[in-house]
């Protein structure tokens, strides 16, 4: 057993304390190792290219002054970098307006498109400060009702709504140029009063129901979840797994003691700043809300260098082009939204520091227990290892968590698919335009046959791109994959066990705060005093300077409008603009090395408390993981031993289901292509298309089961299935026309398929095999029949 997790019991023993004492100095050196190493590779080759660049520079500037350009140059960047300080002014100006006016207009959404209300949540029996909307699609866009519709969910962490359909290249803009519609959850800025998540919950059930209603000829609609909303429809879909269609958690982190060594300081907050009781002052402070300003501070300090000198210095850079763009981006990022007491508490305490959701203990109210095994939609995950917020730990670590192994995933007749990507940001993977004309366009294309894919745990890869721009196309193959493989991101360090002192310390502070301290807080907070504490938060403050309600700026707009009418920008190739840009990645830099050592010290600092034999004592009630079955004994659940008893059993569908299982299985990925000509057959022609969508899902959960633990039987029934040459021939033929041509097969895939002919009694390959479906006819003839 990990000594990290030790029995609640278990009694004193000086060499398990050793070990731990020995375990923990590890921990420590190896935080500083990887700290130092990752300061010395990223600084050392930042400081090499600074100061080639500033050789350079320097003779560059050498040779304009032999030539008596230099002064030239001096007096345009001087009159340029004058021009663009007064510019900057006008746009810092103008977002102070901006924010202004958005708080006044209540901060709506930050959609580029119209919209419509479907529901609003104030309205519902648990009243909610959540509205569903229905995206109207632009001139020259069709949508069609039967398409399966799509139900955008954005995070609510501080920031307002809106940022999935930030811009045209976005999840909405996806969506509607495929002819989908297109939903959208958006919240007011103010919740209802004793609001809770689990009201939020009901109502996010019912935007789902009504969405179903309005599209009876359509699948359950696709939901997509950016970062907190990612988690967020994991709960619906983990309380409510009859209505949700596929899943597509964006971001979203559902393992949240998950991280590296030397890599994802962010989890460490709820160990250093006192866990929920700080969650719990500020909304006392803010008369019982939560202030999102505070969740927007905690974003910005985790790269202090972008958030408060390079998006400003890029702004001044770039004035001419780039105003426009940050005041889009800005209006969002300052729309300042609240959430209740018990909302605030509930995240910090089940999610961030009890990490809870990931264990199967988390409680959305009393008597329900959320267990995301139970979510029975196909989910897509997208993480990227650039995410400073959501490491593609904590977004995927959920599964090996909740699952025995990859087998365990097929028998629950699950499918989820994963794809990491190597670099974006954690805001690129919602706003970046590249992402949604690729990642998103491919996850939106996958939606269309991700329920034709045998169950089990894959990951997504784009292995080509043909062709550029809006014309680009992929090539994408699903590679299945093993719990150890998402292992296999992680470091295996046994850190997570140093976050279960962190959860029971932080249980004991939220209760000693709540009866010793709050009603003192509480009694000395009013409704003025709250309104004062927001008003002075900082984030705000800094924002309402720089506006027009101070004196000194409000002659700035018209000083712009005279800058820019005499416009004089330097050259991109003046020397002192260089000089600049090389002062600013300086100053740039000196930002990141201040932020990696914090970042150290802050990793250091919480394995030096937490990683002690006296933590390790304090956390052992919750230094737990989740009780799952043995691999060996899941053949022996009811459900499987019920699947097997009809090896033998079935027909048509269910044989040429079963062997495409046994294909997919046998090469170990699938390519897309083959997957639409199987969704294609399944969706279209008979007797698979008259079995509904459900019937389907169970059939191919049927059959994967017995692939699994009976594949000799699974190929040696097959003549029981079809008992008919003519019968043999027809399925053989569907499964051969998926598979694709011959030449595109591997060896293995080929044994295959022969090992099917010799079950089936047909002969062997020869050099083709159909390159036509041949339950087309029945297609044909069923849409000639009159409807009844």
């Amino acid at each position: 057993m990990d000594p990290y997790f030790s029995p609640i019991d278990a009694p004193i023993d000086c060499a398990r304390d050793a070990e731990l004492a020995a375990r923990h100095a590890q921990l420590v050196l190896k935080s500083i190792g990887r700290r130092c190493e990752a300061m010395g590779r990223t600084h050392g080759a930042r400081l090499r290219e600074i100061a080639s660049r500033s050789g350079a520079l320097t003779r560059r500037a050498h040779d304009l002054s032999a030539r008596h350009e230099l002064q030239q140059q001096g007096l345009a960047y001087a009159i340029d970098a004058a021009q663009r300080a007064v510019l900057t002014l006008e746009a810092l100006v103008q977002r102070g307006n901006n924010d202004r006016a958005h708080a006044e207009a209540g901060t709506p959404p930050v959609l580029v498109y119209e919209s419509e209300v479907v529901v609003d949540g104030a309205a519902l029996p648990r009243p909610v400060n959540y509205v569903l909307l229905r995206i109207l699609p632009p001139d020259g866009l069709e949508v069609y009702a039967w398409k399966r519709p799509y139900l955008i969910v954005d995070p609510r962490a501080g920031h307002g709504a809106g940022i999935g359909g930030f811009k045209t290249d976005s999840q909405v803009g996806v969506a509607l140029r495929d002819g989908h519609p297109v939903y959208f959850v958006v919240f007011r800025p103010h919740p209802e009063p004793g609001q809770t998540l689990a009201d939020v919950m009901r109502a996010e059930a019912a935007f789902v129901k009504e969405i179903a209603r309005r599209h009876p000829a359509s699948p359950k609609p696709i939901i997509v979840g950016n970062c907190q909303g990612g988690w967020a429809i994991a709960i619906l879909a983990a309380a409510n797994p009859d209505i949700t269609g596929p899943l597509v958690l964006n971001g979203s982190p559902l393992a949240y003691w998950s991280g590296r060594i030397g890599e994802n300081p962010m989890r460490y907050n709820g160990g250093l700043l006192g866990g929920v009781v700080p969650a719990m002052v500020l909304s006392d402070l803010g008369n019982g809300v939560f202030d999102g300003c505070n969740l927007v501070a905690n974003f910005e300090m985790l790269d202090p260098g972008r958030n408060y000198f390079a998006k400003y210095f890029d702004l001044y850079r770039d004035i001419d082009k780039g105003r426009e763009r940050f005041l889009g981006f800005e209006r969002w990022w300052g729309g300042f939204h609240f959430m209740t007491e018990a909302e605030i508490e509930w995240i910090v305490d089940q999610l961030f520091v009890g990490n809870k959701l990931a264990r199967g203990e988390a409680r959305i109210e009393r008597g329900r227990y959320l267990d995301l095994k139970a979510i029975r939609s196909p989910i897509i995950v997208f993480a990227s290892h650039g995410d400073n917020i959501t490491p593609p730990q904590q977004a995927l670590n959920w599964i090996p968590a909740s699952y025995a192994d990859e087998h365990e995933i097929k028998i629950r007749g699950q499918r989820i698919v994963y794809m990491v990507h190597e670099k974006v940001g954690h805001l690129g993977i919602f706003v970046s335009s590249s992402i949604a004309k690729k990642e998103h366009a491919e996850v939106a294309s996958t939606m269309k046959t991700i329920e034709a894919l045998a169950p089990g745990l894959y990951e997504m890869r784009i292995d080509q791109v043909i062709g550029e721009g809006v014309a680009a196309r992929f090539l994408v193959s699903f590679e299945e994959r093993r719990l150890d493989d998402i292992r296999a991101l992680d470091d295996s360090d046994g850190d997570e066990a140093l976050f279960a002192a962190v959860a029971r310390l932080s249980e004991l502070g939220g209760d000693v705060y709540d009866l010793a301290l709050r009603p003192l807080v509480q009694a000395c907070v009013t409704p003025q005093l709250a309104d004062l504490y927001r008003n002075l938060h900082p984030s705000r403050l800094q924002r309402e300077f720089f506006s027009d309600r101070t004196p000194a700026f409000r002659g700035v707009t018209f000083l712009a409008g005279a800058v820019r009418a005499e416009r004089r920008p330097a050259a991109a190739d003046n020397v002192f603009v260089e000089a600049e840009r090389l002062w600013a990645d300086m100053v740039q830099q000196s930002f990141d090395v201040m932020r990696d050592l914090r970042d150290s010290l802050y990793e250091c600092l919480f394995i030096g408390i937490y990683g002690s034999p006296i933590m390790n004592w304090i956390g052992r009630s919750k230094a737990y993981q989740r009780a799952k079955k043995d691999p060996a004994e899941l053949r022996f659940l009811p459900d499987v031993q019920a699947i097997l008893l009809g090896v033998n059993r079935g027909g048509f569908a269910e044989a040429a289901i079963r062997m495409l299982v046994l294909l997919a299985e046998s090469r170990g990925a699938v390519r897309r292509d083959r997957l639409e000509r199987s969704a294609r057959v399944l969706d279209r022609d008979e007797p698979f298309a008259g079995l509904g969508a459900e019937r389907r899902a169970a059939l191919i959960h049927e059959q994967s089961v017995i692939a699994e633990f009976e594949p000799d039987r699974a190929i040696d029934s097959l003549a029981e299935l079809l008992p008919t040459p003519d019968l043999r021939t027809k399925a053989l033929g569907v499964v051969e026309y998926i598979a694709g041509p011959i030449e595109e097969m591997e060896p293995h895939t080929i044994t295959m398929l022969q090992r099917f002919r010799r079950a089936l009694g047909l002969p062997a390959i020869q050099t083709t095999l159909a390159t036509s479906d041949p339950l087309a006819s029945n297609r044909e003839a069923s849409a000639m029949e009159p409807a009844a």
